[in-house]
């Protein structure tokens, strides 16, 4: 995750419910709003993974949120995609409404393996993968573990440049801070990735939610995410998917090395990190365009 990440609520197996509608009990015709809610599944290591599911048409569109975030992040994304595809939003392990369970290491393949048993469980044929920030690393992961499956990846505001890794001494500097004072410098961090005309009202919400995650999960996701970018390269080549990033139009992004990387960049104006959630009907005009060039 190349930007400083910025994007952190039983039952064992999955029971596919279905919606309850107006003029009684039975399944919900497939032009129905009514999101399908199943039980969590079980992930590799037993963590209990949320998640909903929207629409019914192939392919399906599996949305993860960043760091310290949760599904609820893609609301503006949910109604809009599920008139024409099958949408599915999770709540990666320590996140939102899923579980710690006995996992003590965060990684990006650990969160990989809470996407896989969601698409597994629901069996999707066809899926594409549609990450912000963290969640770009986390579907990578995900698309190494389901490669049959997986048409392509889209990133969104995940990488600005795929030339030069973080070092260890980098590392261990930006993750100071957030050892010493977790919510004031998260607080901090958030509240540094929008643009000055942003809603202060969306900002301060997303900065409170991101910081009330639990230290432990989001301190070893966090360190776990950042050391991710070495692993990038070889593993999109060893993928040799098509992959769309959906960037802010500042600060600049290095095209040259993402296209050297096989990723092709779109832009968005005006907007800082959360895209998605700053204009939501220009996002989703441009993620629109990036399904289009993975499908076609």
């Amino acid at each position: 995750m190349q930007p400083l990440p910025v994007a952190a609520k039983s039952t064992i197996g999955i029971t596919m419910a279905f919606a309850v509608q107006i003029a009684g009990c039975g399944p919900a015709s497939p032009d129905s709003d009514a999101p399908i809610s199943p039980g969590p599944v079980l992930s590799a290591d037993g963590v209990q993974v949320h998640y909903e599911v929207h629409g019914e048409r192939a392919p399906a569109l599996v949305f993860v949120h960043g760091w310290s975030c949760d599904r609820s992040y893609w609301d503006g994304q949910v109604e809009p995609f599920a008139r024409d595809f099958k949408v599915v939003t999770i709540d990666l392990g320590g996140h939102g409404e899923s579980t710690t369970g006995t996992r003590t290491a965060w990684t990006m393949a650990s969160f990989g393996d809470d996407v896989a048993a969601v698409v597994s469980a629901l069996d999707l044929e066809r899926i594409i993968l549609i990450g912000h920030s963290m969640g770009g690393d986390v579907i990578v992961e995900a698309a190494r573990r389901l490669p049959d499956r997986t048409q392509g990846l889209i990133w969104v505001d995940a990488y600005k440049q795929l030339r030069t890794p973080r070092t260890a001494e980098q590392l261990q500097s930006f993750m100071a801070s957030f050892q010493s004072d977790f919510v004031e410098t998260t607080r901090s961090l958030v509240r540094g990735m929008f643009t000055p005309s942003s809603d202060a009202t969306l900002v301060e919400r997303i900065a409170l939610d991101m910081s009330a995650a639990p230290p432990a999960v989001a301190l070893s996701a966090l360190e776990s995410a950042m050391g991710f970018d070495r692993a990038v390269p070889p593993a999109l080549q060893e993928l040799n998917l098509p992959v769309v990033a959906i960037n802010p139009d500042t600060p600049p992004t290095d095209v040259e090395s993402m296209e050297r990387n096989g990723v092709e960049v779109m832009f968005m104006q005006g907007v800082g990190h959360f895209l998605m959630m700053e204009d939501p009907t220009a996002f989703n005009a441009l993620l629109r365009a990036a399904l289009n060039r993975i499908s076609h």
